[in-house]
């Protein structure tokens, strides 16, 4: 946190201790940037209103050479600086004076996002890889033994769910589960179809399975070699 208010910046340090958050603060703007880069904190709670540096001047820099989320405090809420702040980098934006239970919210919703996004990044180039199968999940692209299938989006998801957690054992009930938010009604033995067709596609045997095996009344297990 950067912000000239010594009291503030002090309270806060304690409130978010209780919270089970570190939090590290400069009152200077300059001693500010170099904690920043010492630090290497998640976050960044940016004040205003400060001498010798503004914060709007202070984001300026900082976004140069840091991507981290910032959410900037300001006893400025007009509207004019909420739309400047945004168009130079900031994530959120909370007025002064403001109850610290809303500012942990805040820091926990953008930390949430932000770690969502850099998993996201994370898989783009993420190969999953078994004896004769190979899975593409940014592209939704599936492999066997060499040669693209076609699979529709159920298909695929019920197959990286699967993938993704080899050896375990899953009911009708889990899958339905896992399958949440597709917009097709899975029910009854509807599941037992999907897989019939999945392991079509495949060219995958219930009686000889190179990749998903039926475990007679209870479910299914992903069993291929990984590579």
């Amino acid at each position: 946190m950067i912000d000239d208010d010594e009291e503030l910046t002090a309270n806060l340090r304690v409130f978010f201790k209780n919270h089970h958050f570190e939090l590290c603060f400069a009152n200077d703007p300059l001693e500010g940037l170099a904690k920043l880069e010492k630090e290497e904190p998640r976050l960044l709670l940016l004040d205003v209103m400060m001498p010798k540096v503004d914060g709007f001047s202070l984001c300026k820099q900082i976004r140069e050479k840091y991507s981290l989320p910032i959410i900037m405090l300001t006893a400025r809420g007009r509207l004019e600086d909420k739309v400047h702040g945004f168009e130079i980098g900031v994530d959120d934006y909370l007025p002064k004076p403001f109850e610290p239970l809303e500012l942990l919210a805040r820091v926990q919703a953008l930390l949430r996002r932000t770690e969502s996004e850099e998993k996201a990044e994370s898989n783009v180039n993420e190969h999953i890889q078994f004896s004769g199968l190979d899975i593409y999940p940014a592209q939704q692209l599936v492999k066997v033994d060499g040669a693209e299938i076609s699979l529709s989006g159920m298909e695929f998801l019920l197959l990286h769910t699967l993938a993704t957690n080899p050896g375990k054992v899953f009911n009708r009930e889990q899958i339905t589960g896992a399958l949440k938010g597709v917009e097709v009604d899975l029910f009854g033995r509807a599941v037992d179809i999907l897989l019939s067709r999945l392991r079509q596609k495949l060219e995958d045997s219930a009686s000889s399975p190179r990749f998903i095996k039926t475990i007679r009344g209870i479910g299914y297990t992903f069993i291929a070699t990984p590579i």
